[in-house]
């Protein structure tokens, strides 16, 4: 399919869910639609992210938040799914997931929308647990941002890490200035890394923490459950350096921002999270410049420099993607 569509086809309709989803998915629409004039419909959960898509003239379509692995969220969430592609019949669906992909898309495929999902950019090593559902829906394209792994049923379409790069700064940084960040998942919580950061952060810097559901009582920092989007973003625009869980939106925040961000991936063990694909993130963005990587035990002062040493610019030259419809 051409990204090049009459407006008359109906919107295009990008559904995901808030956090890295969202972000990937927001970074990867002028790709999919070049030129920005396509009508455009989003499907998301609330969070700080609502408050970017309010501002633009897109219109937003505001689900449920389904937590991971909530089999009974997605089926919550599919009447709704069901009302929106019946009044706004959209040209096409388009997902980086998680748990919203699987309402959206296969209710496309039902009514004969072409529905695409695309594989997270840091899943370098296979599908998640939403693309290897999928894989069994009918009539749902299947695409990846990893050529490692691309085969005839995963098409590699770009990745939205090529829109980055990074150059190293001159002189040598001072840290007086830090985001720690944890995200706002729900139920699980992070406090190692901030007791962590509290010990490798240089005495007297200025910290915005922004610590979720994370008890950090205790602690002598004011933690904050949640940041409004724009001063999280005048915060990390500031800051010499920034912490964060390994979530993709954090990190993509951070890129867009000019930011190379220390990435510490939760754990499954210590239950940080469902799984530890938040490992491969870290290693992905590591290995491509655009992060530091670190467990919570290996995080250090140096690690702080050397993300600090980094400035990220963004490529204008990053090719638009033809979605396989």
């Amino acid at each position: 399919m051409s990204p090049h569509t009459p407006r008359d086809a109906g919107p295009l309709l990008l559904a995901a869910s808030a956090g890295g989803h969202l972000a990937q998915l927001r970074w990867l629409r002028p790709r999919l639609a070049p030129g920005g004039d396509e009508p455009v419909v989003w499907a998301t959960s609330a969070g700080p992210q609502l408050d970017e898509l309010d501002a633009s003239d897109d219109e937003v379509v505001t689900t449920r938040s389904i937590p991971p692995r909530d089999l009974l969220g997605v089926i919550r969430t599919l009447p709704l799914a069901w009302r929106t592609m019946r009044s706004r019949r959209p040209r096409v669906v388009v997902s980086t997931g998680s748990a919203i992909a699987l309402a959206f898309l296969p209710v496309a495929a039902v009514l004969g929308i072409p529905a695409v999902y695309i594989e997270s950019a840091t899943r370098d090593d296979g599908p998640s647990l939403t693309g290897r559902i999928l894989r069994w829906v009918p009539r749902v394209r299947l695409c990846c941002q990893s050529s490692r792994w691309a085969d005839s049923r995963w098409r590699f379409v770009g990745s939205v890490l090529e829109g980055f790069e990074t150059e190293e700064t001159s002189g040598s940084p001072e840290i007086r200035t830090a985001v720690v960040t944890l995200g706002t998942m729900e139920n699980y919580a992070f406090r190692r890394l901030v007791e962590r950061a509290l010990d490798v952060l240089p005495p007297g810097t200025e910290v915005l923490w922004q610590t979720g559901c994370t008890d950090v009582s205790g602690l002598e920092i004011d933690g904050r459950r949640t940041v409004p989007a724009a001063e999280l973003r005048t915060a990390i625009t500031e800051a010499d350096v920034v912490i964060s869980h390994s979530g993709t939106g954090t990190a993509l925040t951070a890129l867009e921002l000019g930011k190379c961000p220390v990435l510490v991936p939760r754990e499954r063990a210590h239950g940080e999270h469902v799984d530890d694909h938040q490992a491969q993130t870290a290693a992905r963005l590591s290995g491509l410049g655009l992060a530091v990587a670190r467990s919570v035990d290996q995080l250090d002062r140096a690690a702080l420099v050397e993300a600090s040493g980094r400035r990220v610019v963004h490529r204008a030259d990053a090719p638009p993607i033809t979605l396989p419809c």
